[in-house]
């Protein structure tokens, strides 16, 4: 009886190790979700930082509300002095003296927020078009930038005039003026906007370039200040490249902060296309190759 035992026993050991060695088959796989409901994926956005920086970082509201309150200490300044004047002299035809005071200003996140329109493109994974554009213009949702209504206000309250000289189109003016009276922003009239396409006779306009606009406005205004958010807000910008926005920088670099008021834009600009030699025609991803080489990762 012992011996069967035993002799029962090693065949229980024996056969348990054979089963302990033995691969265990896997487990059936769960059955596919159907292709409807599968999570989508969504590429990458090189503008998604920046946008979420324009409207949910206080670091970006503190910037614009510094550079709206430095400006207005200097009002009173530009005011007393008869000669002073934001144009550079290849943009003013005529005389200052006795013209009536204005500042001009740029529109698209200089005054007016539109990171809800570029917040779209993101969440949408598109890019610029004229068509969304005018859509989102049309809906006269864009809030004033940070600091802006309380500057506008104190230049408007000393008889100074605020123009807009915008690259919206003009036939986006009656949508822009009533986003900028919602806004609260002085509306002295309708002439105050100048829009892209706004025709200056004898003045060759290139591109979306601002300079044929500013001597209009030069002709009956001393323009007190500039503000915008991009170098060619303020003066032309013959070459937009590295390089020659580098220089057109140094040579105006003593305008900014005294004359010319610069808003930060992390979002879009000329400092973009300036990186694939200005070729938006450049599938995306070859636009951004073209923007990482650029990157400096040592001097």
């Amino acid at each position: 009886m012992r011996g069967f035992l035993a002799t029962s026993f090693l065949a229980l050991a024996l056969a348990s190790a054979l089963s302990a060695c033995k691969r265990a088959e896997p487990p059936p796989a769960p059955a596919a979700a159907p292709a409807a409901t599968a999570p989508a994926t969504q590429a990458a956005d090189d503008n998604l930082n920046a946008v979420l920086w324009m409207q949910r970082s206080e670091e970006y509201r503190a910037l614009a509300e510094q550079t709206y309150r430095a400006a207005a200490d200097r009002l009173d300044e530009a005011l007393r002095q008869p000669n002073w004047d934001a144009l550079v002299p290849e943009e003013r035809d005529n005389a200052v003296k006795g013209l009536k005071p204005a500042v001009v200003m740029d529109v698209d996140e200089t005054v007016l927020d539109n990171s809800p329109y570029q917040a779209r493109l993101i969440h949408d994974g598109k890019e610029y078009d004229e068509l969304s554009w005018d859509q989102w213009v049309a809906e006269k949702k864009a809030r004033p930038v940070p600091g802006v209504v309380d500057f506008a206000r104190a230049a408007d309250a000393r008889g100074v005039t605020i123009l807009y000289i915008s690259n919206r189109a003009v036939h986006l003016k009656e949508a822009t003026l009533a986003n900028l009276r919602q806004a609260g922003l002085p509306v002295a009239d309708d002439s105050v906007f100048l829009g892209l396409g706004t025709v200056l006779p004898g003045c060759e306009q290139n591109g979306s370039e601002k300079d044929c606009r500013r001597r209009l406005a030069g002709q009956k205004y001393r323009v007190l200040m500039q503000f915008g958010d991009q170098l060619g807000d303020f003066v032309q910008v013959v070459s937009n490249t590295p390089q020659g926005r580098g220089e057109l920088l140094q040579q105006y670099h003593d305008w900014f902060g005294e004359r010319w008021w610069m808003l930060p834009n992390p979002s879009y600009g000329g400092w973009e296309p300036a990186l694939f030699g200005n070729d938006w025609a450049q599938p995306r991803e070859q636009r951004r190759q073209a923007k990482r080489a650029a990157l400096e990762l040592a001097r």
